[in-house]
């Protein structure tokens, strides 16, 4: 068994009254694709938010493990470090692209941080030193690798807003790969995607894991690519972790059964004792 690359332990998150993620602990393994999935509201952007800095959690421990042994609490880095030096990238449930700027350009701008390193922030790419050069060269390579990989090589030069909903998501995926993260966190995928366009981001999903060494965190409602594609299986509901396990073992969960597919209000109590909710 691989050792975990992301740690998050009794995390807990409050808005006021309200507890949106209540003492969650689990591990996402390196190399691994794990899925956190729960029926709505059960709290699962609201622990990508808080792995990716955009929320700080009100209490817990969330780490962040590199292969030379280096670690990162996440909760206690700005979100712009948490991308720069942990290395965690990860894409919206609502598509976040620069609609007006082209294909190219969206995978360019994931680069900035390195560009303007190379440039001495501005005077080196004003003045064409051979170093920007480089770099500048280098970015459009890593950019035409991952239109490549998509599938939208012939829309480099089309504006971001111009493609259909299926090849923006796969540009909002290869956007975020352009980071060279070690951990990438995608919320909901496949949502408004239709059967081939699933089994395509499927494809995508596993060369990046398995020719990138990439580890996957994913919140998705679509069944069929988190039992496909997952490795481990984390289920939520109301902000409680219910079940723990593989695919088949979530599956096969009544817990899991009861809270992800639903009862009749009226079968509620009788189900959640049976399973001893």
């Amino acid at each position: 068994m691989s050792e975990a690359i992301l740690s998050v332990e009794h995390l807990t998150m409050r808005f006021g009254g309200l507890i949106a993620v209540n003492d969650l602990s689990f591990e996402a393994r390196r190399g691994e694709i794990t899925a956190v999935i729960g029926p709505n509201g059960a709290g699962k952007t609201t622990v990508f938010n808080c792995i990716t800095g955009f929320y700080k959690p009100s209490q817990g421990r969330i780490t962040m493990r590199h292969p030379d042994g280096r670690t990162h609490l996440l909760e206690r880095l700005p979100d712009f470090r948490i991308s720069q030096e942990a290395k965690v990238a990860r894409t919206f449930q609502n598509i976040r692209l620069f609609s007006g700027m082209t294909v190219l350009e969206n995978l360019l701008v994931a680069q900035h941080n390195p560009l303007m390193s190379a440039s001495g922030w501005s005077i080196g790419g004003i003045l064409g030193l051979p170093s920007y050069g480089r770099a500048e060269r280098r970015a459009i390579e890593k950019a035409a690798y991952w239109l490549d990989k998509c599938g939208l090589t012939d829309r480099a030069d089309d504006p971001a807003g111009d493609l259909s909903y299926g090849p923006q998501r796969a540009l909002e995926i290869a956007r975020a790969m352009c980071t060279d993260p070690e951990l990438l966190c995608l919320d909901e995928p496949a949502a408004g995607l239709n059967p081939r366009e699933s089994l395509v981001l499927n494809d995508l999903l596993r060369f990046i894991r398995k020719e990138h060494g990439t580890s996957l965190l994913l919140i998705e409602h679509d069944m069929s690519v988190v039992m496909e594609i997952s490795d481990h299986v984390v289920v939520l509901d109301y902000g409680i972790k219910i079940s723990d396990g593989t695919p088949s073992q979530v599956r096969e969960d009544p817990k899991v059964i009861a809270a992800y597919l639903g009862v009749d209000d009226s079968e509620v109590e009788k189900v959640e004792a049976e399973v001893g909710l």
